[in-house]
């Protein structure tokens, strides 16, 4: 016991930081979006950030955490209600049919729902938010509702300063569980897309076949980029093959991502047809570590800033 107390304080005297933010994210006194995000991207990063002239992928994203509050992207971040703007824009032949919607955990009706099904809250939470179930007759319903209320409590805005979630509807949501019978997995095509331009996908697969998933990026004619950020990339010979409807994905991909600095835009491939996966704002919330590291600044540079915006006022500079 005294060796963890030991330890605990070695940490905090390591880490001070660490006090502050825990006291920021319960709001125990005020402290503008700015400043917060200031201390946690140092805290996070080891670095001072730079608002006034961001260069890198990581720092352009917090400054659209801050000045780029355009009132579509509570849309586009709610599982629920991006159903809508999905099919509206590119087709519903597209959207991941709907089995049921509930406001709370402990109100989802699993006797109506199949023996295979996906929920998620609607506001984000990660894969914490998700639970896939294979066979309803396994499924323990109490630890399930347990895990989506608790869930329920995060707070993207609160937490890592992602505006777009501040007024989503909490809600839970069961999908129809979807498989690709081809690699026996639902694998990640997710397009980093920049004013309804796709430029770098990454294929999270694996995650059934090792403890961690393997990330492996691509450039737009599907060659393997040399670049590692959270997972491993794949063994180089049993890299993830090029997704039959990889260019489709492209064609989406820039639809979706029209008219906005920057969002990536994920899809699954099942059985040779496309269905769209979520749109991300913030990938990593902007404090990720990227190896090699001129990356976090090539992806910088495709960022155009919508430097007319005002902080906040939520006027459309163009047609999304």
């Amino acid at each position: 016991m005294v060796h963890l107390i030991q330890r605990f304080f070695f940490f905090l005297f390591h880490n001070p930081g660490v006090i502050l933010l825990r006291l920021l994210e319960k709001k125990w006194f005020p402290i503008t979006d700015e400043a917060y995000i200031k201390v946690w991207y140092r805290f996070n990063t080891g670095r001072k950030l730079d608002l006034k002239n961001p260069i890198t992928f990581n720092e352009k994203l917090q400054w659209l955490k801050l000045y780029d509050h355009q009132p579509v992207y509570t849309t586009m971040v709610d599982k629920y209600a991006v159903k809508e703007f999905v099919s509206d824009r590119i087709g519903d032949k597209y959207v991941i049919p709907l089995l049921g919607v509930w406001d709370r955990p402990e109100d989802i009706v699993f006797d109506k729902l199949p023996d295979q099904f996906v929920l998620k809250v609607t506001h984000g939470g990660g894969s914490s938010g998700v639970v896939i179930c294979k066979d309803k007759s396994q499924l323990d319903i109490a630890a399930t509702v347990k895990k989506l209320s608790r869930c329920m409590k995060t707070d993207g805005y609160i937490e890592n300063k992602e505006w777009p979630y501040k007024n989503v509807v909490r809600r839970v949501i069961a999908e129809k569980y979807m498989e690709d019978n081809t690699f026996h997995e639902l694998r990640d095509y997710k397009f980093f897309c920049f004013y309804g331009v796709p430029k770098l996908l990454y294929v999270a697969s694996g995650r059934q076949m090792y403890d961690e998933p393997r990330f492996d990026y691509f450039d737009m004619d599907y060659n393997h980029i040399d670049l590692k950020t959270v997972h491993p990339n794949s063994d180089p010979n049993h890299l993830p093959e090029k997704p039959r409807q990889f260019d489709e994905m492209k064609r989406l991909a820039a639809e979706l991502s029209r008219g906005i600095p920057h969002v990536r835009t994920d899809f699954y491939e099942v059985d040779g047809k496309v269905f769209f996966g979520e749109l991300t704002f913030f990938h990593g919330s902007g404090l990720l570590s990227f190896d090699p590291e001129e990356w976090d600044i090539r992806l910088g540079e495709w960022i155009t800033l919508p430097q007319d915006n005002v902080i906040g006022d939520g006027k459309p500079r163009v047609t999304i």
